[in-house]
């Protein structure tokens, strides 16, 4: 199995060396992941500026890496069109440095990389650990990473492409099991700062905190906080369909 493995938190993180590590021991691993972080990134992609693709040897023997200094999605799209001999079976983006739950995926680098991945018909699967940055135990999302792969591989048969799983971070031990989920709810209380820099300019920074929501049983958020295992399946089509039969009601004549 040929398996494409990028991230958001960039090519020297903790999370993507894990990952590639452990997944050497079920595929063929080539690491495609941005220079430097490119969290929240979204769905973006590079255009109008040139793509810089440099080799990185400082991984495993039998890992072949690159850096590339655009996003997520771009790893994930140039590394199938162009980089990689063979069309990878299989994208696995992470594991992130943090919780990628509920509403947060639409900003998510991590997320949309492995979205990138569905959209060019190739099964792929993001993993994050939540927790908070500096304080996360990797243990779990690296002890089970193959296990889950292996799982969705079985069971999917390539009917979904997209998989969302998060992780506890917490001790492999201490996981209660494997929850598959629906996306929570997640919302903060935003605020802009302004600051100045050293010439004296002003400019704005992003900080806020988490606001405490309660969220469904069925959601990613309270898995976690149970300390299972979420698995959710997405898609990328947008569409909402139980509206379109709403609409066919409204008069739309011009």
């Amino acid at each position: 199995m040929n398996i494409l493995v990028t991230n958001d938190d960039g090519i020297n993180a903790i999370g993507i060396r894990k990952l590639a590590n452990e997944l050497k021991r079920i595929g063929s691993v080539t690491v495609i992941a941005p220079d430097r972080e490119r969290s929240a990134t979204g769905h973006a992609i590079t255009m109008h500026h040139p793509l810089r693709i440099n080799k990185v040897d400082n991984y495993a023997n039998g890992i072949e890496a690159w850096n590339i200094n655009g996003t997520p999605s771009d790893c994930v799209k140039i590394g199938i069109e162009s980089l990689m001999k063979a069309k990878p079976d299989l994208v696995v983006s992470g594991i992130n440095n943090g919780p990628n739950l509920g509403t947060d995926v639409i900003y998510s680098g991590t997320v949309s990389a492995a979205i990138e991945g569905g959209i060019h018909n190739i099964p792929s699967i993001a993993i994050s650990v939540a927790g908070k940055k500096g304080e996360l135990n990797y243990e779990s999302a690296t002890y089970y990473s193959c296990k889950i792969v292996n799982l969705i591989t079985k069971y999917n048969n390539e009917q979904n492409k997209v998989f969302n799983v998060n992780f506890p971070s917490i001790s492999p031990d201490n996981i209660k099991g494997i929850r598959v989920t629906e996306l929570g709810i997640r919302r903060y209380s935003n605020q802009y700062e302004e600051r100045k820099d050293p010439m004296g300019k002003s400019y704005y920074w992003l900080s806020g905190k988490l606001l405490e929501i309660q969220n469904k049983n069925e959601s990613d958020v309270t898995a976690i906080e149970n300390n299972y295992i979420s698995i959710t399946p997405l898609h990328f089509d947008l569409t909402n369909y139980q509206f379109i039969k709403k609409m066919q009601n409204w008069e739309l004549d011009i």
